[in-house]
């Protein structure tokens, strides 16, 4: 099982807070060092302000030399297909082959209204296209030109550059829909993430994208199959009740929801997920500036399930 740090820098985080945890993710052995793609804080005043979440990788990929980076998830109507393709396979160059790519429709209408972005109620059409052009465009061969057209962008004889470093950037395509998201996992995913699923629901949805693979010719064990859970523990009760009240919730509904508890009840919760099909866990990390608590996990939690 691997094990990656996910954070929400919207909620208040400057670019130094999130270099301070990257590089205590790679001093930790933790896998990777993932930020959400938002704008506008979630509730209290988000300050200082947002950071652009591609222009903070890039600078992660020059103070970093071993995580991987990325996305949970970008949404298709920030960035036109085109940019999107540039902007990740420049900092694929400038990290020397890290990057991850995690698309997704966008949900937080609010932030759209604060900053002017447009918002279309359909937007599975166009999270559908950019998966097709933004791979298109790194896998069309050098020296050869790449054209699309579709019911939401039109590319007309693209250089396709420039290439990333990676022979292929992982994709990352994730949520809990029956049936198109399954199908778009199958296509053009990498890794299919179940953000803050019921634990229950698990195994099902895991089974419904295998089932979506098989469906059109592709192994389903192709496919990472990973998680996103917010994670608040500690040495004792009183410690993860501090961590717990440090960032606005409740113990028993964090035991319910998280990963939470102790060490010995986060383990035990990680095992079954494991069970469950669970390879890559992303550990949402809401307090950025605990940095004590990356090292908890680190010792005590993640050697239990390597």
């Amino acid at each position: 099982m691997r094990f990656r740090v996910f954070t929400e820098p919207q909620q208040g985080a400057t670019y130094d807070d999130q270099l301070a945890v990257a590089q205590a993710t790679e001093k930790l052995g933790f896998d990777a060092f993932f930020r959400s793609d938002h704008y506008l804080a979630m509730g209290g005043d988000g300050l200082p302000g947002p950071t652009d979440a591609w222009t903070t990788l890039a600078g992660l990929a020059r103070e970093t030399e071993r995580i991987r980076l990325g996305t949970l998830v970008s949404s298709v109507t920030y960035r036109p297909p085109g940019i999107l393709a540039i902007q990740v396979a420049q900092v694929d160059q400038m990290s020397g082959g890290r990057v991850e790519l995690g698309l997704g429709t966008g949900w937080f209408a609010e932030e759209h209204a604060a900053y002017g972005i447009p918002f279309p109620a359909k937007r599975f059409g166009m999270l559908e296209e950019q998966l097709e052009i933004v791979t298109g465009l790194w896998s069309t061969p050098l020296g050869e030109r790449y054209s699309f057209t579709g019911a939401h962008y039109e590319l007309v004889d693209s250089p396709a550059l420039p290439k990333p470093v990676q022979e292929r950037i992982p994709v990352i395509v994730g949520g809990g829909g029956a049936k198109r998201t399954p199908a778009m996992a199958a296509r053009f995913a990498t890794e299919f993430n179940l953000p803050f699923p019921e634990f229950a629901d698990i195994s099902a949805k895991f089974a419904g994208v295998r089932a979506a693979c098989e469906a059109i010719e592709r192994d389903p064990n192709e496919l990472v199959y990973s998680t996103a859970l917010v994670v608040a523990t500690g040495a004792n009760e009183a410690e993860f009740t501090r961590r717990a009240g440090a960032i606005g919730r409740e113990p028993a509904e964090l035991r319910e929801h998280g990963l939470a508890g102790t060490a010995s009840e986060v383990v035990d919760r990680l095992g079954k997920l494991k069970d469950d099909g669970v390879e890559c866990v992303y550990l949402q990390m809401l307090d950025l500036h605990d940095l004590d608590h990356l090292d908890f996990i680190a010792r005590e939690i993640v050697p239990q399930l390597g």
